[in-house]
C-alpha cells in the first residue's frame, strides 16, 4: 500500500491550499485517514483526522481554518487549508490505517501507512 500526497507549495499568508492523498495497493478497508505535519526542529503533530464514518478531529491550531474530508470510493483524503499563517509552514504527511482482509465483520492484517510528505510554505 502506498500513499501519494500532493498539493503543497508556497503561498502568501491568508491564502488557501488543498492537499490530496491517494491510497493505492492491496487494502481491503481504510478506517482512519489523517494529516500530520512536522516543522523544522519540532515533533510531528496531528493536524486533522477522519474516521470511516466521517467523524473528524482537529488540532486546536487547525480548527476553523482547515477542513478534512475523504472520498472513500477513491481512497483519497483531502485537507482544505484556508487563512494560512506562517506558522503553518511544515512538511505535511498523510496517514491511513486499515486492514488487508475482511472476513465477515472481522478485519485481518492491520495496516498503517505514511505518505512521503508534501511541503507547505506560508510566506510573503
Amino acid at each position: 500500500v502506498q500513499l501519494q500526497a500532493s498539493g503543497g507549495g508556497l503561498v502568501q499568508p491568508g491564502r488557501s491550499l488543498r492537499l490530496s492523498c491517494l491510497a493505492s495497493g492491496s487494502i481491503a478497508v481504510i478506517n482512519n485517514m489523517g494529516w500530520y505535519r512536522q516543522a523544522p526542529g519540532k515533533e510531528r503533530e496531528l493536524v486533522a483526522s477522519i474516521t470511516d464514518t466521517g467523524t473528524t478531529n482537529y488540532a486546536d491550531s487547525a480548527k476553523g481554518r482547515f477542513t478534512i474530508s475523504r472520498d472513500s470510493a477513491k481512497n483519497t483524503v483531502y485537507l482544505q487549508m484556508d487563512s494560512l499563517k506562517p506558522e503553518d509552514t511544515a512538511t505535511y504527511y498523510c496517514r491511513i490505517d486499515g486492514a488487508s482482509q475482511i472476513m465477515g465483520d472481522i478485519q485481518l492484517g492491520y495496516i498503517e501507512v505514511w505518505g512521503q510528505g508534501t511541503q507547505v510554505t506560508v510566506s510573503s
